[in-house]
């Protein structure tokens, strides 16, 4: 069975902390939300080949990211474009890389700014007793939330009807950005967008599909964040620590106060500061200054200031007193 994982760009709702790292990047702990990707498909047997799949504007960050990672079968396999006005969406550059690599068997699609908690070999073992596609769903449990995925409906596992971030969705089940197609179904990628449909949302391409063959959703309870925005990020690294705080031994904390959930990572410095549910950056040094629910990049220096709910980008000064 060949693997593909999804590896995108920046995040607009990130921006000040992603602009110059994709956001799969960002760290969970000691380490990244794609390398939990990268680690759980390196151990499966029953995965020969993973391709990771981005364009050429991103192509250097996720190979040096390879190259300094410790994993064997992740290669990287590069969109024929570079310019936003060029992009083949999701559904577009699958088709375009099953044709590149020559793809004809089984094949698993995994979105990498995906966190999830449900091991990969239990999705797989559920496809192998369909017959048919299978996507993984998650109850998020709101229809305001819902109204920003593609949402399932179900008839038992059978899905018979999807919709795309709906203005008023029929449940709270939405797709979470993994899917397995049998051999037999990646031939129809190319019909699919030869008649014109949607070539981004991945949603419209298993609506078309399912009206063609069963598809089938694996349901799941466990932990599911979609890595985008300030709020979900910081979820993730609350369910991570669980409670925890993780701070970095290079890292300096005097006369401060580190709370749950809580990351500082190297060379950070903390001073009379009081820090809650927040994520700071290699380098950055904070003075008489408390911190909510907030994200401090690389090198910024924050001093008498309180900052809630905020993204603060790389080598930032507030003051700003150069």
């Amino acid at each position: 069975m060949t693997a593909v994982v999804l590896a995108g760009g920046y995040a607009t709702r990130l921006w000040p902390i992603t602009r110059h790292r994709p956001k799969m990047f960002l760290p969970l702990g000691e380490t990244t939300v794609l390398d939990r990707i990268y680690a759980e498909l390196e151990g499966l047997d029953r995965i020969d080949e993973v391709y990771v799949s981005t364009n050429e504007r991103f192509a250097p960050d996720f190979a040096a990211h390879l190259a300094d990672g410790p994993y064997d079968k992740p290669r990287l396999s590069v969109e024929e474009t570079a310019s936003e006005d060029e992009k083949l969406g999701v559904v577009g550059a699958l088709a375009q890389l099953i044709d590149r690599e020559g793809i004809d068997e089984d094949l698993l699609v995994i979105a990498g700014d995906n966190l999830f908690d449900f091991a990969v070999e239990d999705f797989l073992e559920y496809f192998d007793r369909r017959s048919g596609p299978v996507i993984a769903a998650h109850d998020v449990g709101s229809r305001e939330r819902a109204t920003s995925y593609g949402v399932v409906d179900l008839d038992g596992e059978r899905v018979v009807d999807f919709q795309e971030k709906p203005d008023e969705p029929e449940s709270t089940l939405v797709s979470v950005g993994c899917y397995a197609f049998p051999g037999e179904t990646l031939s129809l990628f190319s019909p699919y967008l030869e008649a014109g449909n949607d070539p981004d949302e991945p949603g419209w391409f298993v609506q078309w599909l399912r009206e063609r063959e069963p598809t089938y959703a694996y349901a799941f309870d466990d932990a599911w964040f979609d890595i985008g925005t300030r709020e979900s990020y910081l979820d993730a690294v609350s369910w991570y620590l669980d409670g925890d705080s993780q701070v970095a031994g290079s890292a300096t904390v005097r006369g401060s106060t580190v709370g749950d959930d809580v990351h500082v990572m190297a060379d950070a410095t903390l001073v009379d500061a009081d820090v809650e549910r927040s994520v700071i950056f290699p380098g950055a040094d904070l003075e008489s200054t408390s911190v909510r629910d907030s994200i401090v990049d690389e090198g910024a220096r924050i001093s008498g200031f309180d900052l809630e709910r905020a993204l603060i980008g790389a080598h930032t000064r507030i003051p700003d007193d150069r």
